[in-house]
């Protein structure tokens, strides 16, 4: 199937690029810069593994977002909060129905280069947080972009039952350097260990039995994993 692989540079859109790659013919890779922190220091990630691969990268720019969304992703957004990945306070880290801005951009893109389907990376992991990682809006998505579009371009979502660990595991499989992708939402030099996506991205590595070639300004204490909630 001819795709179009929607990439950040991190590590979950990494691991799927790189699975995409195997099984589908990739037209394109998309990379949008929506003026959060950290988009400076995922996205050449991204245009390293495209180039890797022999693939056309393309960025976007969204720099609406950053002027009139409220995150604390964004610049002018609140600190980025430390603690478990799915813990009620990263709500604050929602950028409001970005996957369906990412998603609309990358289905206009495949329907002019004569792809199929659009790839997304969404996780079981982000449930908890992100209500537009989840299956059900998915399912929306995928119906939305087959009825616009002529030739009913597809999504999708590989990664939507495995967790992060589980997807640490697909990239061992594949060899994929993951020392070659960014998490932090903090967009510093380092990783710094600390806030949610680190936690999470050092838990990962840990659950699934894979050394973490990350280097973090600190390693704290992995916190406990907070109860389920509903959400879904």
């Amino acid at each position: 199937m001819k795709v179009v692989v929607l990439c950040s540079g991190g590590l979950d859109s990494v691991t799927a690029l790189h699975a995409a790659a195997r099984s589908h013919e990739i037209l394109a890779v998309l990379s949008a810069h929506y003026g959060a922190r950290h988009n400076d220091r995922e996205i050449p990630f991204a245009a390293r593994h495209a180039a890797a691969l022999g693939l056309p990268h393309r960025i976007v720019s969204l720099a609406f977002v950053a002027e009139c969304f409220t995150s604390a992703l964004l610049p002018s957004g609140a600190p980025v909060p430390e603690g478990h990945y799915e813990d009620q306070s990263m709500r604050q880290t929602v950028v409001p129905f970005r996957n369906a801005l990412l998603l609309s951009v990358a289905t206009g893109l495949a329907e002019s280069i004569g792809a199929e389907a659009v790839v997304i990376a969404a996780h079981g992991g982000d449930h908890a947080i992100y209500p537009d990682c989840r299956e059900a809006f998915m399912r929306a998505m995928d119906e939305a972009m087959r009825l616009g579009t002529y030739p009913g371009i597809r999504l999708l979502r590989p990664f939507i039952d495995l967790d992060k660990a589980g997807i640490v595991r697909r990239a061992a499989a594949l060899g994929v350097d993951l020392g070659q992708t960014w998490s932090c939402y903090r967009g510093q030099a380092l990783h710094c260990g600390a806030c949610g996506t680190c936690i999470e991205r050092r838990e990962a590595f840990q659950l699934a039995g894979v050394p973490d070639p990350t280097p973090y300004q600190h390693q704290p204490p992995l916190p406990p994993r907070p109860p389920p909630h509903s959400g879904e």
